[in-house]
């Protein structure tokens, strides 16, 4: 066997080797959609049917008005959030890990740290292949911790509660921000320029008074945008 041919022989391989890769994450993503549609649309109906057994079994409805009045006071606050999360979580969580997250709940402050902090443990990139796989196992192995301390938790909360000293109880409100700023380090540490410009940015927007629910989107957008001309500009620059 000439070189020719043992590259010939190689490039094939390694075309296969693609093409079979390719195949398994695809009937990987198959399977991913078919349960995590599944799973998600299970849990809807169920938390449905609750209060439609309270208001048309058992007579408690409310009314329209109330239901509609309500619901539109809360989607004021949180509606863009329908939208943005998934987008803005999907390039670290993958598909799998976002039918997960969003079935089990916890997103910001259990499902997207340790799905980080499992491709940071391996060195998986999020958006890749492996980094999907990665983030997926981390936030399965976190939402099994998660309901195996839950559990008791909630069989004994009243307990618990009861007896959490009062100098614990003002920690609570500073746990998720102390979450986002150790996820916002462990990404700023790979590109510390983006982290120092989103630092900013994100403070500047928190001093300006607008609508809460506006401030993430806004956060995200700038930032995002000044990234990808920074990007821009350095490769102009490697051009010249």
């Amino acid at each position: 066997m000439n070189v020719e041919q043992v590259r010939e022989f190689n490039t094939e391989k390694s075309i296969k080797e693609t093409l079979n890769k390719n195949a398994s994450m695809e009937a990987f993503h198959t399977k991913a959609h078919f349960w995590g549609r599944l799973t998600i649309w299970t849990v809807i109906a169920l938390t449905l049917f609750l209060p439609i057994y309270l208001s048309f079994g058992l007579g408690y409805h409310p009314g329209w008005t109330v239901i509609l009045n309500a619901l539109a006071a809360y989607a004021g606050v949180v509606a863009v959030v329908w939208v943005l999360e998934p987008i803005m979580y999907f390039p670290i969580l993958g598909v799998s890990g976002t039918y997960i997250s969003f079935l089990t709940g916890n997103i910001s402050n259990m499902c997207l740290p340790s799905a980080a902090a499992a491709q940071n443990a391996i060195g998986a990139e999020p958006g890749t292949e492996k980094g999907e796989l990665t983030a997926t196992l981390g936030i399965g192995a976190a939402s099994l911790v998660n309901k195996l301390i839950l559990i008791p938790i909630i069989i004994g909360g009243s307990v618990v509660i009861a007896n959490i000293p009062q100098q614990l109880e003002g920690i609570f409100p500073l746990v998720l921000p102390a979450i986002f700023g150790a996820v916002l380090i462990q990404f700023a540490m790979k590109k510390p320029t983006y982290g120092v410009i989103a630092l900013i940015i994100g403070l500047g927007v928190n001093l300006i008074s607008m609508p809460i629910y506006l401030r993430s989107l806004i956060c995200i957008v700038l930032v995002v945008l000044i990234c990808i001309q920074l990007e821009k500009m350095k490769e102009k620059k490697q051009t010249l």
